[in-house]
């Protein structure tokens, strides 16, 4: 049977008035209804390395970074590769001049060591203000077991740890061709998992994490494990590595490298 044209308009008025009120209020409790928003905090980041501030390493890392919603990136390197040179610092006045990354991002390039880098930056006010992280790498080469020691990489980082910033020292593993992509996944991944509590008041850091990506011959990286960094190298070759291995149980950081495995390890002060 067809409805009257005036039941028809009162209906869609009575629907369209019922649409009104829900929208802003809660209709049966009387209670109003606020749209909650979400503020997100920026990170302040400061990136630097061993291998100059030219480096495709670094480049693949900031490329990333600058692509993350909420990040500050600022980039302070070397001005030429100063890998080996551990944590080696200059003594007095650093020259310091304006540069940009591979693909032309701003950046600052000190005439000295990696720490240098940090030491102008923070203590020597190079930097506007203090960042929430300091991210070293990514290092053309592992640095695990006793190359940790003379690490540039793992130098710059230890003297933000130093400074009571939290610092992460990553480096790619060695072959013909760097799989930087695999290494950026793995800081990009490690920085999401820390991010709040990098933006909070936490306490200050005591040790440096260091993050050893490496380059499969075949297959893909297996996963993240942590482990100790190894004394010595205990007749292991690092650039042999197997990322089709089955081996799940590590002794230390060689171990789980060798073994398919992105590794992370704390380097105490």
């Amino acid at each position: 049977m067809q409805r009257p044209l005036v039941w028809c308009v009162g209906a869609i008025v009575t629907a369209l008035l019922a649409l009104s009120c829900s929208s802003g209020d809660d209709t049966e409790s009387g209670t109003s209804v606020t749209p909650t928003t979400t503020e997100s905090t920026s990170l302040s980041v400061l990136v630097t390395n061993d291998d100059g501030v030219e480096a495709p390493g670094i480049d693949a890392l900031v490329q990333a970074l600058i692509g993350l919603p909420d990040t500050d990136v600022t980039v302070v390197a070397p001005a030429e590769n100063q890998s080996g040179s551990g944590s080696n610092t200059t003594p007095g006045a650093l020259d310091v001049r304006d540069a940009t990354t591979a693909s032309g991002y701003p950046a600052k390039a000190v005439s000295g060591y990696p720490a240098d880098s940090v030491i102008w930056a923070i203590d020597q006010g190079g930097i506007a203000a203090r960042p929430d992280i300091v991210i070293s790498g990514i290092n053309a080469g592992q640095n695990i077991g006793p190359a940790v020691p003379i690490s540039g990489t793992v130098g710059a980082a230890k003297a933000a740890v130093e400074r009571g910033i939290p610092a992460l020292a990553a480096s790619q593993g060695i072959a013909a061709t760097l799989d930087y992509p695999a290494g950026v996944d793995e800081v990009i991944s490690w920085l999401d998992l820390h991010r709040d509590e990098l933006t909070a008041d936490a306490a200050p850091p005591t040790a440096v994490e260091n993050l050893n990506v490496p380059t499969c011959p075949t297959g893909t990286v297996r996963g993240v494990v942590e482990a100790p960094v190894a004394p010595d190298a205990g007749g292991r070759i690092a650039t042999e590595v197997d990322c089709l291995s089955t081996k799940n149980d590590f002794v230390d950081d060689i171990d789980a490298f060798v073994n398919g495995y992105a590794v992370l390890s704390d380097i105490a002060l």
